[in-house]
């Protein structure tokens, strides 16, 4: 099935993310989980994805609290950590792909995260269930799967809307419970506690790539700076051109989207031409991210 046409303004979406407070409540460490099934493993497999920046990696040894299943310091211990250690790079992943019958999000920030309770309180306070969870182990990164439906119908969440809310609810407790992270994310230069000092030149960081993927629909691969409602403007840009969506793949990789969706037009994969202008569509948008969206 598609994914629905719903969308929200940037604006509304970027009301989402709550501001970060740095002294957290007693309620926070309450740690009675709901009903999950949770599995673990464990793998000595190398990775991939590395820091958000490096630094002087001096062993020390900090006393912590877990609050939502995350480490917490005091501010002082906080900033200590941040000068000597690099910042593992925060990833979520929305995947829409892997299982026909849930919505997964994959919430990974090194070796920093526990059994990440609020965020699932969180979740079904957007009328989401989590039916079954994973944490993986590979090296030292930690990665929670939550698969999630939707509390009233059961099944996986398709409005782009919610997937949106879902995100940067995901983004909000990242900064709210583990406040470090807002150096490597884009939300952070506006409600975390240290601005990324990384700034994205978009022109650069935009790549669109369109390919087939059978005769019935093609692959749209889009990497871009990250940003409040992005996942609805570029939704909009494709409905406006008669592109369907029928499935997404959602990622936040610190202060980049990497998001893949596959289109369809009228039931067949696109051809070169329409190909080339949903790309030239949704690069002069995504390269102005202050232009008006009736003016592309």
């Amino acid at each position: 099935m598609a994914i629905a046409n719903a969308f929200i303004s940037p604006a509304a979406a970027a009301a989402t993310l709550a501001p970060v407070r740095s002294k957290l409540s007693h309620s926070d460490c309450d740690f009675s989980a709901p009903h999950l099934n949770l599995s673990f493993s464990t793998s000595s497999s190398k990775l991939t994805r590395g820091l958000c920046h490096s630094g002087i990696t001096t062993k020390k040894n900090i006393s912590c609290a877990s609050i939502d299943g995350v480490e917490s310091v005091s501010s002082a211990s906080l900033k200590l950590e941040q000068d000597r250690d690099g910042i593992p790079m925060p990833i979520v992943l929305i995947d829409q792909d892997s299982d026909s019958d849930a919505t997964i999000v994959q919430v990974s920030f090194g070796d920093r995260l526990g059994a990440l309770i609020d965020t699932m309180k969180a979740l079904k306070d957007l009328g989401l269930d989590v039916v079954k969870g994973t944490v993986n182990t590979e090296a030292s990164v930690i990665e929670t799967k939550f698969f999630i439906t939707r509390l009233a119908s059961g099944r996986k969440v398709e409005d782009p809307d919610l997937l949106e809310r879902i995100r940067l609810t995901i983004i909000n407790n990242l900064l709210k419970y583990h406040p470090e992270s807002s150096e490597c994310l884009a939300m952070g230069e506006a409600f975390g506690i240290k601005a990324p000092t990384e700034k994205l030149d978009v022109d650069i960081a935009t790549h669109i790539h369109v390919k087939d993927d059978g005769p019935a629909r093609s692959l749209l691969y889009i990497e871009t700076a990250d940003r409040p409602g992005l996942l609805l403007e570029m939704i909009k840009i494709m409905a406006d051109i008669n592109v369907n969506v029928e499935s997404a793949e959602i990622e936040t990789e610190g202060l980049v989207a990497k998001d893949k969706f596959h289109v369809s037009y009228r039931g067949q994969a696109l051809n070169n031409s329409l190909s080339q202008v949903l790309t030239n569509c949704l690069r002069y948008y995504l390269r102005r991210p202050e232009t008006d969206e009736d003016s592309y």
